[in-house]
């Protein structure tokens, strides 16, 4: 007997701010393709906003802002670098 599918994390959230889950064996359906799509773009999206952050960044005034801002980049960072290995993985 095969053990159940772990439900998949997907990229956005419900209306009411909720995540959403997909729980099927066709890694090939629409809602995978869409949630493929949509994680790449996402992202894509984090890799531009880090490299224009990093460019910014050393001549913003220092202040609360800049370090949240520098602090904001680094956690991106870490994210993109897990999601990047995770997808390495899953493949």
């Amino acid at each position: 007997m095969n053990a159940p599918r772990e439900p998949r994390l997907l990229p956005w959230s419900s209306p009411e701010g909720k995540p959403c889950y997909l729980i099927t064996d066709n890694a090939a359906g629409p809602v995978s393709r869409l949630a493929d799509t949509t994680e790449a773009t996402q992202l894509a999206m984090g890799t531009e906003l880090l490299a224009h952050a990093r460019g910014l960044l050393p001549d913003a005034p220092h202040g609360e802002l800049r370090y949240l801002a520098e602090r904001l980049t680094e956690a991106l960072a870490d994210a993109l670098r897990v999601a990047e290995s995770r997808g390495r993985r899953s493949h």
